[in-house]
């Protein structure tokens, strides 16, 4: 009676509330009442007819309840799907929609998903076709188990709009049939910031050209592409003359004024094959390609006279119309070089040359200037090393020859030129030396130094910086000043630091230099005459100027095991410094035989690749950490 009574208000309930089950409710109401009625032995005469007709109704209400909890399990399914933030797209292997949720609908620009399961895709992408299809599942299938696989695609929306999206495609097995399960996610917003990092990465902010970096990039794409074809390219760098002046004049934002409105000249002059930058300052590359074989010199010259008359015309600032004149240097390609470093060098270095002669000149590159143009260009570039971040000091540990405990470092200057790239020392240090900004250079190398040494010290250490000093810095009234103040900043010291003297240093105003050397001997820092041997040699200035230490040239000892007479000098050299009390250290050293003699002799130090290449200071601590295997 009462399992009779719950059926038939069971089948009340879900014929009223349940619209989508009226069939089940209706079935649970005969059910219900079949079961009532049984009980009550209201029963017909027929009982065969009576007990089949209650067997198809249980029969058919199961199958109803079953039906009902498997479509309740399908909407839950579907509802999950749709609240998915991404879209999801099943496709069997033909292409046919299995699934899709509401997202994925939107997203391939659809209001609702009517209509679209049991469709092919290719009915509701715009642009897609069988072949795409079939191509897409042959990367699918050929991924093999490394998935997911992820492809990006732009898809053209039914209103000529366009997204971009992100696939991730997993496989999907649904009664053993295989399915391609596919993710989509909109990556607009990830466009438009790649975008706009793109753009911060190869754009010139002040005047919307390319800047140094995407000019290289293009630069070596149309190369390539231009010898493909057999064709030609042409680069002009453009500086524009004392422009310094009108920064100086006018101020900053007059000058960034000027330089935008010679940008949109360039840009406006150029013909559809070219390319325009702006390099920084006052400087702007143009790069024209795909150019005639033979022709290229004669495009760029033609070019040169336009940009002469664009700038020659005059731009309004101020209610003045400020004239300039420019400076240009071309290279042909494949003429003067194929790659894009070597090819805007040697445009830096036709440009300089025309500054040389007087400035507003368009100079071709020619293999003649480069000794004449390079120590201008290395001179210009090294002005700007120390503000641009572009020198960094290296160490070399000097070992103890009876320990092998690492005593002293050397500090050894290097220059990664943004334009130049490595240079080395042998090439730039002689021309600071020349044009006086040694003394600059030499100053940030002493700072740098010491405040390397305070960090190594406060972390235990307990080494000796060596220092290399011109003569220029020695000169230079203020140097006593500046190692006080450089020893004072880091608390260190005086005898932790040791500068380093070449012969030339000491010739140089013996008497001044005397008097400076004196006053840091009295200070505390110790002094070293490095590459003894070589140069004049003067035995004088062992005597005059009260060295602490003696460096024997790298050439000695590294002719140690070959040359007897070799070794006789070295060993007088050693046993000289012994009488006047100096500490000997042997550069260059390279082998353990070489190592083995000069324990022999009795030199003190060893420095030298056997020890130690020059390394990074976060290397020093290291290496410090356990002597060097010398014995």
């Amino acid at each position: 009676m009462l399992l009779g009574t719950v059926i038939l208000w069971s089948g009340i309930r879900v014929l009223y509330m349940q619209r989508h089950f009226r069939l089940l409710g209706m079935i649970l109401i005969i059910r219900g009442g079949y079961n009532l009625l049984t009980v009550l032995n209201l029963i017909p005469d027929r009982l065969d007819v009576w007990f089949m007709f209650g067997l198809i109704v249980k029969t058919s209400s199961t199958l109803c309840l079953i039906y009902a909890v498997l479509e309740k399990i399908r909407e839950r399914y579907a509802s999950t799907i749709d609240c998915l933030s991404n879209g999801l797209l099943i496709l069997n292997m033909d292409g046919i929609i299995h699934v899709i949720n509401e997202r994925g609908a939107r997203l391939l620009g659809y209001s609702s998903t009517k209509g679209m399961a049991g469709s092919p895709v290719v009915n509701h992408v715009n642009g897609l076709d069988a072949h795409a299809v079939k191509s897409y599942f042959k990367r699918f299938t050929a991924a093999a188990g490394n998935y997911p696989l992820v492809e990006n695609i732009v898809v053209l929306l039914p209103d000529k709009g366009q997204v971009p999206l992100e696939l991730i495609s997993s496989p999907y097995y649904e009664r053993g049939r295989p399915y391609c399960m596919v993710q989509m996610m909109d990556i607009s917003e990830r466009k438009q910031k790649e975008a706009i990092l793109h753009k911060a990465a190869h754009y010139d902010d002040l005047t919307g050209l390319f800047n140094r970096h995407g000019f290289s990039q293009e630069l070596a794409r149309v190369i390539a592409q231009s010898q493909e074809k057999g064709q030609e390219c042409a680069v002009l760098l453009v500086d524009i003359d004392r422009f310094k002046r009108i920064n100086d004049s006018f101020g900053h934002l007059a000058g960034e004024q000027l330089l935008r409105e010679i940008g949109g000249r360039l840009q406006r002059a150029l013909p559809d094959n070219s390319l325009a930058a702006r390099f920084g300052g006052d400087e702007f590359a143009i790069a024209m390609y795909g150019l005639e074989p033979g022709s290229a010199a004669q495009t760029a010259a033609l070019c040169g006279d336009d940009l002469f008359q664009i700038l020659t015309s005059g731009i309004p600032l101020l209610q003045q119309n400020i004239q300039f004149s420019a400076s240009i240097g071309v290279t042909c390609i494949p003429e003067h070089g194929t790659d894009t470093d070597t090819v805007i060098q040697h445009a830096y270095i036709a440009m300089y040359d025309g500054k040389k002669a007087g400035r507003n000149q368009l100079r071709f590159f020619s293999s003649s200037m480069i000794s004449h143009a390079r120590e201008a260009v290395i001179d210009t570039a090294l002005r700007s090393a120390i503000s641009s971040d572009e020198l960094y000091l290296l160490y070399q540990p000097v070992a103890n020859a009876k320990t092998g405990r690492i005593d002293k470092v050397e500090a050894l200057l290097r220059w990664n030129s943004r334009t130049l790239n490595n240079v080395s020392p042998d090439h730039f240090i002689p021309i600071a030396e020349e044009s006086g900004i040694i003394v600059e250079i030499g100053t940030w190398v002493l700072n740098q130094a010491c405040r390397q040494l305070a960090e190594w010290q406060g972390s235990g250490g307990h080494l000796t910086m060596c220092v290399n000093v011109s003569a220029s810095q020695l000169l230079d009234t203020r140097f006593i000043t500046y190692v006080e103040r450089a020893l004072q900043i880091n608390q260190l010291n005086p005898a932790q630091l040791e500068l380093e003297l070449t012969e030339r240093v000491l010739i140089d105003d013996g008497a001044h230099v005397r008097t400076t050397l004196n006053h840091l001997r009295a200070m505390g820092v110790r002094l070293s005459l490095d590459d003894f041997g070589t140069g004049y040699s003067s035995l004088s200035y062992l005597t005059q100027f009260h060295l602490n230490t003696l460096k024997i040239d790298r050439s000695f000892v590294m002719a140690l095991e070959s040359s007897a007479r070799h070794q006789s000098l070295v060993s007088i050299i050693i046993a000289m410094g012994h009488n006047l009390d100096l500490e000997l250290v042997a550069e260059g050293v390279e082998t353990e035989q070489q190592i083995s003699m000069l324990q022999k002799m009795g030199c003190h130090y060893l420095q030298g690749y056997y020890i130690s290449r020059p390394v990074a200071a976060e290397n020093i601590p290291l290496i410090c950490s356990s002597p060097v295997k010398i014995h």
